[in-house]
C-alpha cells in the first residue's frame, strides 16, 4: 500500500487536503455520514490494511506505525485485542475456512534493504501467531488461492507463494518491477498483482505458480497499485496512485474499458457488493465513490474528505457500514465509522 520508494508527505498533503476542503469535488459531495469514532491503540502511527472476519464480527487491522494488529468487534465497537510483534505491519488477509489471520511484516528500513521481511499467521479463535516465515523485501497485500499465500513483494519485484497452513515458502515468482497489490479472480481462477512501475497487470496460474500472461494498462495509468476484483469475477478495479485514476478492466476481455477521476494518490479500494458502491480512499484522506452495480458503466456518486490519512477503507458486507482507521483525531487514533447517504 505504500510506495517503497517513499511519498511526499507534509506540505504537499496539507495542500491536497485544504484543496479538497475547499470546494465541492468533480463528482459532488461526499456521500458518507459519520456514525461515530471509537477508540483505537498504538499511539499516532500509520494504519495500513484491514480485513473482516466476518465469522467473528471481526475487522483487523494492520497498525503499521505501532508494529501491531488490532482485533476490534463490530457488535461491541470496542477493540477486544492489540496483537503486537508486527513492525512495520501491511498487508493483513482474513481465511476464515482456514481459522487463519495473515500479516505481512516489513520491519524497519534496515530489514528492507536486507531482505528481512515476513510474514505471521494467527489462529483467528485464539489469535496466537502460529507461524512466521522470510519473506522477501517489503511484503505487502496478499491473496489466497488453492491453498497457498500469495504475498506481493513490493520493492522485491516479484511474487511470493506460501503454503497457507505451514508458512513454507514454494515459490518466488519474477514480476520484472515492482509489485503492487494483489487480488484472486474467483471464476477465472487466477491470482492477479499490478506491477506498478510497468503499469502492468500480471496474470499467475496458482497451479503452475508462473506468470501466464501480463496486460499493459492504458498509458494514462501512474504506478496502478490498489487493486480490487469483484466477487462475479468479471471486472478488475485498478487505482493509479501517480495520476488519481481509476481503471476498471475487463477480465473476459482482457482490455480497460474506463477511466475515471479519483482524489489524489488513491490508494485502497473496497467493495459494497450487496449496493454496489465501490469506494476508493487516497493518501490525501479524499474518499471517492462509484455506482458499479451496472456492468457495463460506472459512474462516479461523489467525494470528498472522509478525515486526516483516510487512506485504508473497508465496507461491512452485513449492514454497508465503511471503516475507515484515522491515526490521529486530537490526539488519539480512532476508528472512524460512516454510513452512505444519498447525495
Amino acid at each position: 500500500m505504500q510506495r517503497q520508494s517513499g511519498r511526499i508527505f507534509g506540505l504537499l498533503g496539507l495542500v491536497l487536503v485544504l484543496a479538497a476542503l475547499a470546494g465541492p469535488a468533480a463528482g459532488g459531495r461526499l456521500p458518507l455520514a459519520k456514525v461515530a469514532d471509537y477508540p483505537l491503540t498504538g499511539g499516532t502511527g500509520r494504519f495500513d490494511y484491514q480485513a473482516m472476519d466476518a465469522d467473528h464480527h471481526r475487522l483487523f487491522i494492520s497498525h503499521m506505525g505501532a508494529g501491531s494488529a488490532i482485533a476490534f468487534d463490530l457488535e461491541n465497537r470496542r477493540v477486544i485485542a492489540t496483537l503486537d510483534g508486527f513492525p512495520g505491519a501491511t498487508g493483513i488477509t482474513v481465511a476464515p475456512a482456514l481459522h487463519r489471520v495473515f500479516v505481512s511484516i516489513t520491519g524497519g528500513l534496515f530489514n528492507q534493504l536486507m531482505g528481512g521481511g515476513k510474514v505471521a499467521a494467527m489462529d483467528s479463535d485464539s489469535l496466537k501467531t502460529v507461524w512466521t516465515t522470510p519473506a522477501g523485501r517489503f511484503p505487502d497485500g496478499s491473496a489466497l488461492a488453492d491453498g497457498k499465500l500469495f504475498v506481493s513483494d513490493e520493492s522485491g519485484g516479484q511474487e511470493l507463494v506460501l503454503d497457507a497452513d505451514s508458512g513454507k515458502l514454494i515459490a518466488g515468482i519474477p514480476l520484472g518491477g515492482e509489485a503492487g497489490m494483489t487480488a484472486f479472480d474467483p471464476r477465472g481462477r487466477l491470482i492477479y498483482v499490478n506491477v506498478q512501475t510497468r503499469d502492468e497487470l500480471a496474470a499467475i496460474d496458482p497451479q503452475k505458480n508462473a506468470v501466464v500472461a501480463t496486460y499493459r494498462l492504458t498509458s494514462d495509468c501512474d504506478n496502478n497499485h490498489g487493486l480490487l476484483i469483484e466477487p462475479s469475477g468479471e471486472r478488475a478495479f485498478v487505482a493509479c496512485d501517480g495520476n488519481a485514476a481509476l481503471l476498471v478492466f475487463d477480465l473476459t476481455k482482457k482490455a480497460v474499458t474506463e477511466h475515471l477521476k479519483t482524489g489524489p494518490e488513491p490508494d485502497v479500494l473496497a467493495l459494497d457488493a450487496a449496493h454496489g458502491r465501490l469506494y476508493v480512499a487516497g493518501e490525501s484522506g479524499v474518499v471517492s465513490v462509484f455506482d458499479v452495480a451496472a456492468q457495463d458503466s460506472v459512474s462516479k456518486i461523489g467525494e470528498g474528505v472522509a478525515g486526516d490519512d483516510a487512506h485504508s477503507i473497508a465496507v461491512d458486507q452485513n449492514n454497508g457500514l465503511v471503516y475507515l482507521p484515522l491515526r490521529n483525531v486530537d490526539g488519539h487514533p480512532v476508528l472512524r465509522v460512516m454510513r452512505f447517504v444519498e447525495p
